[in-house]
């Protein structure tokens, strides 16, 4: 090297100066922990316990007296400067949140990928609509307990649900024959078809029933000189618009099957008016049609392998979940009832931003929150129901409902400001009753009567609490009538225990149990322990301490 050269940064040298900075930091650690030790103004337990990686905070002697629902011993964890065993579900880097994305994480998989592409026809960009709601005036698919306007307005709020959908015109058209190819008798088909034309810069019909076969889809199009759109395809647009893990999008993939065989059927239709569809495709002994539903067959199956391996993965959650003893708590309603306003109101979640439209929630997620007595619980989020939501649909989602099943507690949100409270409730009970929900959780459910602060006079069902999610009223019952009912549901109890604070008991106690309050006696050297514990906690205990 040259005399006045700047020296060089070789590889060799800035490794070594890793190394000496590593040796530096481990050096550091040692004499920290050294003076930790030292110190008599700390309880060192046997294990300490960390939090991702990182050591949790250690409690004072001089805080012991301090009531606190856990501390060090605690399964729950400590963040930043907060006392220790403090958890009010607010932190944004929450564990429950990061074991979800840890396990449900998007992790790159090409196959996988690939699954998660579109494979339906994607209503993209401003579609100008028009909403036509069959009227049956008799017969046994004539609605019992709903009307046509009602079902016309629910129709409305789907499409403005969409970004860039607007709805040019709305009709109610009566028919008494809804199951035929054409839906509608020939005088109101024409009708319609009269209406159909002042509207020429219309994109799409949204005709307002559960499905439309491929036939009467194709011989409408022709009719009306444009597309067709019928419950299931506007709904799992709106899903597709709303999903963003891997699960959803994966599950929304799932639902596109039958769409996709519906299309299948009138493309191939069409290609054998011009001759093409039967033909045998390069002497492979198949014909489009069947080369077609092999390969949605093959795609069927895929997906539903990777949703597996997705369902084995919130398996392996829950049960982390029961291993740290967490009660569930699942709130469920239909679409738009506020369980994501609530969720927010009893959690203080920064994370929720509750929107004001139909399937807003897709996704299911889990959020932290502390009952009056500082118990720990986990709220789960869940998609919203709807009311003649195709069978499909429901199935493509089953891996999502499942945790419904596996709660501890059931919260049913319900809109007392919507005309069709009653009804939608209806809706929400016959999807659970598909669900396989034990009788046990159905028994126990809450009701909850949200958006009081609309309709302040509106009577509600006896039973249900009357709250605003928004505002924050009634809030406070509904706590208290959750954590009863969480206690009963997992056999938990509160009770006043007596410990020897030279013995591990009080130790034992903070990792095992929420306490709530610590009444030292330094005249006997004990303390009265006031804890919430399960029922085979406390036989542990009992049993290992001989009380």
């Amino acid at each position: 090297m040259q005399s006045g050269a700047a020296p060089s940064l070789t590889t060799t040298s800035f490794l070594c100066d890793q190394k000496e900075l590593y040796g530096l930091c481990a050096m550091l650690s040692r004499w920290l922990w050294r003076a930790v030790r030292a110190s008599p103004s700390v309880i060192i337990p046997s294990r300490v316990p960390r939090c991702h990686g990182h050591l949790m905070p250690l409690m004072a002697r001089d805080r012991l007296h301090v009531p606190r629902s856990r501390t060090v011993w605690s399964s729950t964890p400590c963040w930043q400067d907060r006392p220790p065993g403090y958890w009010d579900g607010n932190e944004r880097e929450d564990w429950i949140a990061m074991e979800e994305e840890d396990l449900l994480g998007d992790e790159e998989d090409d196959d996988e990928n690939e699954l998660l592409v579109s494979q339906a026809p994607t209503l993209q960009g401003a579609q100008y609509i028009i909403i036509v709601q069959p009227d049956v005036k008799w017969g046994p698919s004539k609605p019992r307990d709903t009307t046509a306007d009602l079902m016309l307005s629910e129709a409305i709020a789907l499409v403005r649900s969409v970004p860039d959908w607007v709805v040019v015109n709305s009709l109610i058209v009566s028919t008494k024959t809804p199951n035929n190819k054409y839906i509608f008798g020939k005088g109101n088909l024409q009708y319609l078809t009269e209406q159909i034309k002042y509207y020429p810069h219309a994109t799409a019909i949204f005709l307002n029933v559960e499905r439309i076969s491929s036939s009467t889809e194709k011989v409408l199009e022709a009719e009306w000189g444009t597309k067709v759109f019928d419950r299931y395809t506007v709904v799992l647009n709106i899903f597709r618009l709303t999903a963003r893990t891997r699960e959803a999008k994966l599950q929304i993939a799932l639902a596109e099957i039958p769409l996709l065989r519906s299309n299948l059927k009138n493309e191939t239709a069409h290609l054998d008016q011009q001759g093409g569809g039967s033909r045998y495709i390069m002497g492979s002994g198949e014909t489009f049609l069947e080369v077609q539903q092999r390969l949605l067959k093959e795609r069927e199956q895929r997906i539903k392998k990777a949703l597996e391996k997705l369902r084995k993965k919130r398996k392996l959650i829950r049960s982390q979940r029961k291993k740290r003893e967490f009660p569930i708590i699942s709130v469920i309603g239909y679409t738009n009832s506020g369980k994501t306003t609530l969720i927010k109101a009893l959690t203080n979640d920064p994370r929720l931003q509750p929107r004001d439209q139909l399937f807003a929630t897709l996704d299911v997620t889990a959020h932290g929150g502390l009952l009056p007595f500082r118990l720990p619980v986990i709220y789960v989020d869940t998609i919203g129901f709807l009311s003649q939501l195709p069978h499909n649909l429901i199935e493509s989602f089953s891996a999502t409902l499942e945790d419904i099943i596996h709660s501890d507690l059931l919260i049913h949100v319900r809109d007392l400001s919507h005309p069709e409270y009653v009804n939608q409730k209806k809706s929400v009970l016959a999807v659970l009753s598909g669900l396989n929900i034990p009788q046990r959780l159905l028994d126990s459910m809450i009701e909850v009567h949200n958006k009081t602060d609309i309709v302040p006079n509106r009577e509600s069902d006896e039973g249900g609490f009357r709250v605003s999610a928004l505002i924050g009223s009634g809030l406070e019952e509904l706590k208290k009538r959750i954590e009863t009912a969480v206690l009963e549901s997992t056999g938990r109890i509160i009770t006043a225990i007596r410990v020897n604070l030279e013995s591990p008991q009080l130790s034992w106690l903070y990792k095992e149990a929420t306490v709530l309050e610590v009444n030292v006696l330094p005249e006997d050297g004990s303390a009265d322990v006031v804890v919430i514990i399960t029922s085979a906690a406390y036989g542990k205990y009992k049993k290992l301490f001989d009380t």
